[in-house]
């Protein structure tokens, strides 16, 4: 939903109606109008256009790749410009802000880019060669902050910015993400005061409530899209607003501010897209399209990972499928950010409901033979459950002992299943580059997540990439072709019909089709061989010769049946021509 003139400002009122009175309501429409109006000119409707096939988004740090003599983010642009630049349309670029805990996520100053990664200019011309997506972290900003050292000092322009609770408060309704306290002790000028900490005591919970602090967000966000930014990501998001006595999730004041910064940016910066960050079961996850245009562009897939995973450990495609067939449609403005891998684990959570607690410990069990590590969650009565499975993608389908072949075999299969769903495909950098597992930084941090977290030599991966027969330059370049034949596809577009076929529990197919086009998308996740006989009425193509997009002849559509043979880990992209 975009808007134009000041078509937006009945809107705004009746979206921040729901989190503030009609005064403050009042005086934030004539801010916010001052910014919308200033950003208008500057900003115009650049980057305007929805998604379409050709868009996929890589997953990086800004100092992923390495090199001596040179910022982190200006190496990171010459090594897509070098090897990326024909199939990679967009770039997230991780927290590249000062910050001082959870690798970037406890962000010091939004306003500032971390001197160890480069300058602004960097960014921006990152932002001349592909779309970027900056993170906006804004449930929580770190206790090294100024704005934090300011309500400390009793700076009163910040009395408020944070959440003061008396340690008393029965706070045990609220939803816990990790086995921190609620609540953190500060020593502050007005004597100890106790701060609402959601992630950790390094990162502090901003207060929404505050009327002050959604007008420092809604200019920041309007900043963020100055400098470049066609998506931004919020993380966390699910845990803005505050009330006692409630989980403190998805509450419908978290929805509204979600949806006035929608309209917001929609006005000052049309084009830019929301992806939200909720890690949590799938039918909340979906709520933050809104009702599908006027809330987030784009949610997570968070169960796609676990499944996935699961379907290869197991041979059994049948619980992906059967996920896969609940989803429900999206709107023409509306898509799913669909990853397999990225800078966190793989989270175990979103697949509740789908796989038994049994199958979770199974699948858990297998990443640890992996080399892997599993990070677990308290439960009532002291037992504790998997919460996220720290381990490179490629490391956690593959077994030990497997051949280079069989490795890339398995691992780009499961990347087939992701390049194939509605949606657009996030690409983690160590997925694209087949990175294994990083057990020596996991041992030199002490933290499970570093196993996925490589910094890598810029002249050592040069030198994989240079020899065609490595592990690193085959995945790459498998990547590569399957990226440009997708991008040639409008069945592949974002929003183009999806229909999953329960063929066969080894196997996950489904048929992709725009008005124009049409592919068969067919992946065997187990290790024989399978023959699919499926209607032809299903498939929706016309009896006769087809090819299989990723090389060579495909089956011959049959006048009522038609079969086809998937070879262990093969993956098909039928189609007529």
């Amino acid at each position: 939903m975009t808007v134009q003139g000041d078509n937006y400002k009945s809107t705004l009122e009746r979206q921040l109606s729901v989190a503030y009175d009609s005064e403050t309501v009042a005086m934030l429409l004539k801010r916010i109008a001052r910014l919308v109006a200033s950003a208008r000119a500057e900003i115009g409707a650049r980057g305007a256009n929805w998604l379409d096939q050709r868009d996929v988004m890589l997953i990086t740090y800004g100092d992923s790749i390495r090199t001596t003599g040179e910022v982190p983010l200006a190496t990171l642009r010459r090594f897509l410009k070098a090897h990326t630049s024909d199939f990679i349309t967009n770039v997230h670029v991780l927290p590249f802000y000062p910050w001082t805990s959870d690798d970037g996520f406890s962000v010091k100053d939004y306003r500032a880019i971390d001197p160890e990664l480069g300058r602004w200019s960097d960014v921006e011309a990152l932002a001349e060669d592909v779309g970027l997506m900056f993170d906006g972290v804004i449930n929580h900003i770190s206790a090294e902050s100024d704005w934090f050292k300011a309500f400390k000092a009793g700076d009163p322009t910040y009395a408020d910015y944070f959440t003061v609770m008396n340690p008393q408060t029965d706070l045990s309704s609220v939803t816990r993400p990790r086995a921190t306290p609620v609540l953190t002790p500060f020593g502050t000028s007005d004597g100890m005061k106790h701060v609402w900490t959601t992630f950790s005591a390094d990162q502090i919970d901003l207060n929404y409530a505050n009327p002050e602090v959604f007008l420092e967000i809604v200019d920041l966000l309007i900043f963020y899209a100055r400098k470049g930014a066609r998506f931004i990501r919020l993380d966390a998001i699910g845990f803005m607003w505050k009330e006692v006595g409630t989980t403190c999730m998805h509450l419908p004041q978290t929805h509204a501010i979600i949806k006035a910064l929608r309209t917001v940016m929609d006005a000052a910066a049309p084009g830019t897209m929301f992806v939200t960050e909720t890690n949590v079961p799938h039918a909340d996850n979906i709520s933050y399209f809104g009702d599908g245009s006027d809330e987030a562009h784009l949610v997570y897939q968070f169960p796609l990972p676990p499944l996935t995973l699961h379907a290869f450990l197991t041979g059994d495609a049948s619980r992906l499928t059967s996920w896969a067939m609940s989803l429900d449609e999206t709107t023409p403005t509306t898509t799913f950010f669909n990853f397999l891998a990225s800078h966190d684990g793989i989270g175990v959570r979103p697949a509740e409901g789908i796989l038994s607690q049994q199958e979770v410990l199974e699948m858990a069990a297998a990443v640890v033979t992996r080399g892997g590590k599993v990070s677990m969650r308290a439960l009532p009565g002291g037992r504790e459950a998997p919460y996220e499975l720290n381990i490179t993608y490629l490391d956690a389908v593959s077994s030990p002992g497997d051949s280079d072949d069989v490795v890339i075999a398995k691992f780009m299969a499961a990347q087939m299943i992701l390049l194939s769903l509605v949606g657009i495909p996030g690409i983690y950098i160590h997925s694209l580059l087949g990175s294994r597992n990083d057990t020596a930084g996991m041992a030199k941090t002490g933290r499970s997540r570093s196993i996925n977290r490589e910094k890598l030599s810029l002249r050592a991966l040069e030198q994989a990439l240079n020899d065609p027969g490595s592990l690193r330059a085959r995945i790459l370049a498998a990547f590569r072709d399957r990226l440009s034949v997708r991008a040639t596809r409008a069945a592949f577009a974002p929003n183009a019909a999806q229909r999953v076929l329960p063929l066969d529990h080894r196997v996950f197919s489904l048929v992709r089709e725009s008005e124009t086009d049409r592919v068969w998308v067919s992946v065997n996740v187990s290790d024989t061989p399978v023959t699919l006989r499926v209607s032809t009425a299903q498939l929706g193509f016309t009896p006769g010769a087809t090819t299989n997009l990723l090389g060579g002849e495909g089956p011959m559509i049959g006048e009522t049946v038609t079969e086809m043979v998937l070879g262990p880990y093969e993956a098909a992209w039928i189609a007529v021509a």
